[in-house]
């Protein structure tokens, strides 16, 4: 069963970067470099921005897993109801607010005036479907509460594939380069949305679309919670590659190298969490605290074996992954340097992907959103100053590492601390 969630979003996980890798390389064999920058620059933006939108997606699949678990139709209907009206309101502000989001990300960026006016120009169509792209988050939200993993692996696939071929016609055989890219981008996710509208229509309400305040409060308060976890943890994770620019531009590009690493942890340990959210959510829905307290083991069994194999791949295989990513001698020694924060970072952080699925599944988006306020402001922050102030120069990029290390280590830790307090329901609990 949980292979039967996880493996499908492992392989999404894995299709999305390998069909974008297609995309990249369309619009690398234009005839000025300038696209493919732009293209790249406008596409992070966007990114970003969809990056932080993920509450939808997370919070869609805990509420729904929990009224799958209690086989309450109506409730499913109704988290439905709820996502998909945030998904439109949230999507359209972020459409008006689209030239703020540029003008901000110029002011910190600051490109060349012609590649900030191709890449405002893509994220200006891309953002014209923000509301299909944040609809698509409930609908995977809901495929993954309600078991359906493989019609959840089929969509993100769906997705990227309409992007590939729509990049073939609009942009190799139209010729509207950047623009080309970004419509192929709209298409896709329109696309997407109206397909996976389709594989929940038993969950659409028909007529009945009112919104029932008390429980889109409380919708709105868990997409609260779960975004400033979100943003805190993303602030964490760029600080490992914007402040890094202090020490250097080899010590950026290796840093950048060795957080694919981190990608690649995600790949494995994201499928765990998700079975995790749903699996422990349908549990709670059942109001069976021994089927809860079952998959927490077994899926916790899976995520340290997950922790472990990456952990020696690592270290029989670090060197020759750096080599495969860069060829450059500088990069490749300074990667090397801090390879083995990467080698333990596995088994120290598998906690906190785990623990994040099993929040989602109990519905505790509010101690989600504290654990990581206390690891990121309590551990993180004081570790990267402290170690700043006491390393050399040199060495100060291992303080980076050490803080991002501990900080994802005390989310772990401080999730099971608070799992263990006599105030949570039986089913939210690690021990009766």
């Amino acid at each position: 069963m949980i292979f039967a969630i996880a493996l499908p979003m492992i392989i999404s996980n894995i299709a999305a970067p390998l069909l974008g890798l297609v995309d990249t390389a369309i619009i690398g064999h234009l005839d000025r470099p300038i696209y493919l920058s732009a293209v790249a620059l406008g596409a992070m933006v966007v990114s970003f921005i969809y990056l932080l939108t993920v509450f939808l997606r997370m919070t869609t699949t805990g509420d729904i897993a929990r009224a799958f678990g209690a086989e309450d139709t109506a409730r499913q209907q109704q988290t439905v109801v709820h996502g998909l009206w945030f998904a439109l309101g949230l999507g359209v502000l972020i459409m008006i607010a689209a030239p703020a989001i540029i003008s901000l990300a110029w002011w910190l960026i600051e490109p060349q005036p012609e590649l900030a006016l191709l890449s405002s120009r893509y994220i200006d169509i891309r953002l014209w479907a923000a509301p299909a792209a944040l609809i698509n988050l409930v609908v995977l939200g809901v495929l993954l509460g309600r078991q359906q993993a493989r019609q959840a692996m089929l969509l993100v696939i769906f997705t990227n594939a309409v992007n590939v071929v729509a990049d073939v016609v609009l942009v190799v055989i139209l010729d509207f380069n950047v623009a080309g890219a970004a419509w192929a981008s709209v298409i896709a996710e329109v696309s997407t949305a109206m397909l996976g509208l389709y594989m929940i229509r038993s969950l659409l309400p028909g007529n009945q679309w009112r919104i029932r305040w008390p429980g889109m409060q409380r919708f709105l308060g868990m997409n609260r919670d779960v975004f400033i976890r979100s943003l805190l943890l993303q602030l964490c994770i760029a600080t490992m590659t914007g402040y890094a620019a202090r020490y250097g531009v080899v010590v950026v590009a290796a840093n950048a190298i060795l957080m694919q690493f981190l990608m690649l942890i995600s790949l494995g340990l994201d499928g765990i969490a998700y079975a995790v959210e749903a699996l422990t959510g349908a549990a709670v829905g059942r109001k069976r605290s021994a089927e809860v307290r079952y998959w927490m083991r077994l899926t916790l069994l899976w995520s340290v074996i997950f922790a472990v194999g990456y952990s020696l791949v690592f270290l029989l295989f670090g060197s020759s992954i750096v080599r495969l990513l860069t060829d450059l001698p500088a990069v490749i020694q300074a990667a090397e340097i801090y390879l083995p924060w990467l080698i333990a970072l596995p088994l120290l952080a598998h906690w906190s992907y785990y623990y994040d699925g099993v929040y989602i599944g109990l519905g505790l988006t509010r101690a989600m959103r504290d654990t990581m306020a206390i690891s990121a402001l309590a551990v993180f922050v004081p570790v990267w100053q402290v170690s700043q102030w006491l390393l050399s120069n040199d060495n100060a990029n291992h303080g980076l590492w050490l803080a991002l290390s501990l900080f994802l280590f005390a989310r772990g830790v401080s999730q099971w601390l608070y799992l263990q307090r006599p105030g949570l329901a039986p089913e939210q609990r690690i021990h009766q």
